[in-house]
């Protein structure tokens, strides 16, 4: 299916102040425009629509593109076109599997190194999200990025932080039209990580990311069942 982009709303980071290379700026505009599905999982990526959209010649579009390929957000559909990757249950829970298995070691190593702003940062962003009416799964999203990132960022060790950022990529593909109904277990789960990080218990943190990721499990095999 070839997506339609509307001309009515060009997207707004291309309007901020040229300081970037374009194939940066148009990476970050794919990237909003799969989370806010403009862009739709197993969508054509049709070139000469997005260049025209984005008002981009093709050659930083094919960086931003190739790039949006590399992360695992994008997939190549046969010569040189693109799909937006589409993921599956079984990739789903298979993925949730091993973040089970390095994500609570990550936040284990980040205990003591996670500092009380960054606590804070999160604990705020979480509070606003639960008053926030109606709801926003974007800042659904940003919010369990921040939790997240607190660990992932924090753990001291590099392939476990790329290895779990591509799992959180490939993950947050299959939720996006999801959210809604984890928002409540989302933040009484990431209130316990938060509280156990500000008390710097690393084996609480542990137990408290397991209990998370396994929460994530049943309710995805629980909406299939």
């Amino acid at each position: 299916m070839n997506h339609q982009i509307s001309k009515a709303k060009p997207t707004t980071i291309l309007h901020r102040p040229a300081v970037r290379k374009l194939s940066d700026m148009a990476y970050e505009t794919l990237a909003v425009m799969i989370r806010e599905r403009k862009l739709k999982s197993g969508e054509a990526i049709v070139e000469q629509h997005l260049a025209e959209h984005l008002g981009l010649s093709r050659t930083p579009l094919r960086q931003a593109l190739q790039r949006l390929e590399i992360e695992g957000l994008l997939v190549k559909s046969g010569g040189r076109s693109y799909l937006v990757r589409k993921v599956n249950v079984a990739e789903y829970l298979q993925s949730l599997r091993v973040r089970e298995i390095l994500e609570p070691e990550a936040a284990f190593l980040s205990t003591d190194r996670v500092s009380p702003r960054e606590l804070h940062d999160a604990r705020t962003a979480l509070d606003s999200l639960r008053a926030t009416q109606p709801y926003d799964y974007l800042e659904h999203l940003k919010c369990d990025d921040l939790v997240h990132e607190l660990f992932i960022r924090n753990c001291s060790n590099e392939v476990m932080q790329d290895t779990l950022r591509s799992l959180r990529i490939t993950t947050q593909l299959f939720e996006i039209d999801r959210l809604t109904d984890r928002l409540d277990p989302d933040s009484r789960e990431h209130d316990a990580i938060l509280d156990a990080l500000e008390q710097k218990d690393g084996k609480l943190v542990r137990r408290t990311v397991v209990a998370h990721i396994r929460s994530l499990i049943r309710s995805a095999i629980a909406a299939i069942a």
